[in-house]
């Protein structure tokens, strides 16, 4: 064990969003823990733009720990600003990112600081199990995460937001600039020696999901685009097809007339004038939105504002 990571401050980054019945459960189960276990730590609840009363939550919690703080946005950033901010704020000699919602066992991150004080940087949280998850929702997200792996290089189907980083590494991603950021990526991007805690997904003790279909397909596209220029290249790939299909009409149309079996065009010209502008309004769309990622990245506007802090 390092003797300078011995006794060291563990700050806990928990983004929240309409969490109000969890906030005091999830603070009370990792004071608990942490306690039992002998670590020093603090907990930073980020407060993303919530509509009930998740804010007055933590400033109840901190208010009877003074261990406990919170940050809350003016507005609803989402949750990668929200883990950010907490990294930002964080004081601790490593950092632990955690669901407000206790599907990532606390019970892991003894285990976790013990292999930090072993010298690790980066201890990921491996998913065994995906918990209570519908059917539709762990094909949506295998789907994601095997595409992303694929076209960024990082292999990232069983990994989660739940993991610990020491202070050089959060001062690392604190130093990136970009606006859209996707932490699961970002920090495994950025090396560092790492390992790994498998956990099963806990099932949720109060409340529900608060992500619908339409924010995860949303979430998925703006980190494939941040991350990966697949996308882009999809165009090329798109127009490749095109060409083949157009020289493989070409060359039909030729033959037939040439053996004088020429047939009226009109239905071909329709389908192909169909295909090739569907195909341009795809690859527009594919470009407009990196466009627009660019667009968001040259604007330089913060990741997220702080109207109180505790």
């Amino acid at each position: 064990m390092s003797e300078e990571r011995n006794g060291a401050l563990l700050s806990c980054i928990i983004p929240a969003y309409n969490e109000e019945e969890m906030i005091p459960r999830t603070a009370a189960k990792l004071t608990e823990v942490l306690d039992g276990a002998g670590i020093p730590f603090e907990l930073l609840f980020i407060n993303d733009g919530s509509r009930d009363g998740t804010w007055a939550q933590i400033l109840a919690a901190a208010d009877a720990d003074p261990r406990i703080h919170g940050i809350c946005f003016s507005r609803n950033f989402g949750k990668e600003s929200a883990m950010f901010a907490g990294l930002e704020k964080a004081a601790g000699d490593c950092c632990v990112v955690l669901d407000c919602d206790l599907q990532h066992p606390p019970e892991k991150i003894p285990e976790m600081y013990r292999l930090w004080q072993d010298g690790f940087d980066v201890v990921e949280g491996i998913k065994n199990t995906r918990g209570d998850e519908t059917a539709f929702y762990r094909f949506s997200a295998g789907t994601f995460y095997r595409l992303i792996s694929r076209t960024s290089g990082i292999d990232m189907e069983a990994s989660s937001d739940f993991k610990l980083l020491d202070r050089k590494v959060v001062d690392t991603l604190n130093r990136m600039p970009e606006r859209n950021v996707f932490f699961r990526a970002l920090s495994y991007w950025v090396g560092f020696r790492k390992t790994e805690v498998s956990y099963d997904v806990q099932s949720r003790p109060a409340g529900n999901s608060k992500w619908s279909t339409r924010s995860l397909i949303r979430y998925a596209l703006n980190n494939i685009c941040s991350f990966s220029s697949w996308p882009l290249h999809l165009v090329t790939f798109l127009g490749v097809i095109a060409l083949i299909i157009a020289l493989v009409f070409s060359v039909e149309t030729l033959i037939r007339v040439a053996m004088g079996n020429s047939l009226g065009g009109f239905p071909t010209v329709i389908i192909l004038l169909l295909f090739m502008s569907s195909l341009i309004m795809i690859s527009l769309g594919i470009i407009g939105f990196y466009i627009e990622r660019i667009y968001e990245e040259v604007k330089g506007r913060p990741r997220y504002i702080i109207s109180e802090y505790r």
